[in-house]
């Protein structure tokens, strides 16, 4: 008598952040599968949705190596900031997060007056030095609210104040620009396509845009969180000038403090969903053949998960092709419930009882370990106990 099939089990965590990267994550979620079925398929995909860690989820699925340039940081400061490079598929993965994210600062030193995105530019001509002709680039955890400006100063974009003297690029400097000179952009650009994968939709201006929703995360005060909304305002109707069309609304533009709209506008780059770009990357579809369960996890499960966050994209595509999907995050806001439109079948918390926030950032592994098991024994309890 032939044995039934094993049951199929793909694993696709998203990292915790200040616990588990997504990596880590996976191969704790491994050790609980293998403990309830140990005779399961099981698949590990970790994933990512452009933020921190991008490149090091995607980097091993395309066979690209690491390699660390010393940039602008930014407020300025030298910083080593790892990328990957593919030399045969010649092409370069960025996290915009290595040169200015807000990880590389303390909390007292946050700033996005001064904050630039001049590293990443930098960055992106390390790529081109290199030889890349198609260039992925992340644009999470940001320190800035620059909307590209230092990128594209570093690129070879001229912008000048009213006095005709140059400026940098700083969150600060964008209501001072009075003329944009694009013409000394690198020309190589014009061999390389760029896909920006942004962990977030949201617009450059308005209610929900870069300055008012995410400022006030990267040190600003309400005061400053209005100079830079105006500063945006000014820069957006100049970029829209050498984009040769509206681009404040387009989702993602504000994402990275605005630099979704840059990239579009210097860079002539095609914005996507990061997660969407991840999975594509990972030939997520093809891995979700013949699954039975889909397990992802999270640090925080809210509505904002269903704003480009991997869970939500990696839920979509599994009930796209008719298999649950459940996320295990370390907690569950009260609108998680909502998440249930994306395709998330149930939701679980990683803590199994009272604990502190630091106790459970520090258990994190243990405790997505034991969540998984506990799952899976579940959904196979459900299947009469196959494995």
């Amino acid at each position: 008598m032939t044995a039934p099939p094993a049951v199929k089990i793909l694993l696709a965590p998203n990292a915790l952040k200040g616990s588990l990267t997504a990596a880590e994550a996976a191969r704790a979620m491994v050790d609980g599968a293998r403990q309830a079925l140990p005779d399961a398929d099981i698949d590990p995909c970790p994933v990512a949705d452009g933020g921190d860690g991008f490149a090091a989820v995607v980097g091993p699925a395309l066979g690209a190596e690491p390699v660390t340039s010393t940039v602008t940081g930014p407020l300025g400061q030298p910083v080593n900031a790892t990328w990957h490079y593919s030399a045969t598929t010649r092409t370069a993965l960025i996290e915009m997060a290595a040169a200015a994210g807000l990880a590389l600062l303390e909390e007292a030193q946050r700033d996005p007056l001064r904050a630039t995105t001049r590293g990443v530019g930098e960055l992106i001509l390390a790529a081109l030095d290199a030889g890349a002709r198609h260039i992925v680039l992340g644009i999470g955890g940001s320190a800035t609210t620059d909307g590209g400006m230092g990128m594209a100063a570093a690129l070879g974009v001229v912008f000048r104040d009213g006095e005709g003297r140059s400026l940098d690029g700083s969150g600060a400097e964008l209501a001072a620009i009075a003329s944009i000179d694009p013409q000394g952009l690198d020309p190589r650009l014009k061999d390389v396509h760029i896909d920006i994968a942004a962990d977030v939709d949201n617009p450059l201006l308005g209610e929900h845009g870069a300055a008012r929703i995410y400022a006030p995360q990267k040190g600003a005060t309400p005061a400053q969180v209005d100079t830079l909304e105006a500063g945006l305002a000014h820069y957006a109707a100049q970029l829209e000038k050498i984009h040769g069309g509206p681009l404040r609304d387009i989702p993602g533009a504000g994402a990275a403090g605005g630099l979704g709209a840059g990239a579009m506008a210097f860079l002539a780059a095609d914005l996507k969903p990061g997660a969407e770009v991840v999975l594509d990357l990972l030939d997520f579809d093809a891995r979700l053949d013949g699954a039975q369960l889909v397990l992802t996890a999270e640090g925080r499960l809210d509505v904002q998960t269903s704003h480009g966050k991997a869970p939500a994209a990696v839920a979509k595509r599994a009930r796209a092709q008719g298999i649950p999907c459940i996320v295990i995050a370390g907690s569950l806001a009260p609108d998680a419930d909502t998440l249930e439109a994306c395709g998330i079948t149930a939701a679980f918390a990683l803590c199994h009882g009272p604990m502190t926030r630091d106790e459970a950032m520090n258990r994190a592994r243990a405790l997505l370990t034991a969540a998984t098991r506990h799952v899976i024994a579940t959904f196979a309890a459900g299947r009469g106990g196959t494995s």
